[in-house]
């Protein structure tokens, strides 16, 4: 591990971290999935369900075009089974037994403690998402926008088309940074200690200030991955997003944040 750090160590909320330490918490997040691989399919099977009940809702309305800003965003929005995946990995991790009842247990718990708080910070991260985007399409696609029968390829004549994409990128980027420091170190912190959501909320934020390079890095396999398993019309979420969150609480582990 990298111990180089910038700041004197008294003022550090989180250990220093290296590019391996990435990669090395990826391993271990595919290592716990091989371990446990019906718990990881259970609970990443609820992002690829939901993925294709998303789908279908649109076609529905007859709004698909929706579907790849709000598929972006669904993965997102689960911190619940999060929850089910972290509590997976730190009892792989201390050898304890794994029961259903238990790890459904602490989900159930979760979400009736400070994680029900988190789930609402990102839930209003999510909706402005959507928002942006409707309000990108009236700038550059007009009225006309919200009522494309053609779905993308209507998108894709307008002339303001590159524009859009290339301002709705650099927003869902910068909302996409703004969710990832949020979320990633604070919701298995709640889950492993007992701490209130706005103080995981700033530990999350200055545990990725303090080791911008590697979690930069992190956050673009995540953002990679993660674009690999839609892609692969929701399937993918099946075996990415339970790596991802077995890979979380390692990294985690490994910023060990002192709250």
């Amino acid at each position: 591990m990298n111990t180089t750090n910038t700041a004197p160590l008294s003022r550090r909320v989180s250990n220093a971290i290296s590019y391996s330490d990435v990669m090395d918490a990826l391993y271990k997040g595919l290592n716990d999935f091989a371990r446990a691989p019906l718990f990881g399919l259970f609970f990443g099977g609820f992002y690829a369900i939901g993925g294709y009940a998303l789908l279908m809702l649109l076609e529905y309305y007859r709004t698909v075009w929706l579907i790849l800003p709000l598929a972006l965003g669904f993965p997102l929005i689960g911190p619940f089974v999060a929850a089910g995946l972290y509590e997976v990995s730190r009892r792989l991790e201390r050898k304890e037994p794994l029961n259903w009842p238990a790890i459904l247990a602490v989900v159930w718990n979760q979400s009736r403690r400070e994680m029900g708080w988190m789930a609402f910070s990102v839930l209003f991260i999510f909706w402005i998402w959507i928002y942006q985007i409707r309000l990108l399409l009236a700038l550059f696609m007009g009225y006309a926008g919200f009522s494309l029968e053609a779905g993308w390829q209507g998108i894709l004549a307008n002339p303001n088309a590159y524009s859009f994409f290339a301002v709705g990128t650099a927003a869902g980027a910068a909302l996409a940074a703004v969710l990832f420091c949020t979320t990633v170190v604070s919701m298995p912190l709640l889950l492993d200690k007992s701490v209130d959501f706005i103080t995981a909320i700033i530990a999350s934020w200055r545990s990725t200030l303090e080791n911008i390079g590697p979690m930069i890095f992190f956050g673009i396999i995540v953002a990679a991955l993660s674009f690999i398993g839609i892609g692969a019309l929701f399937l993918g979420l099946f075996l990415v997003l339970p790596v991802l969150g077995h890979a979380t609480w390692h990294l985690y582990r490994k910023l060990s944040p002192r709250v």
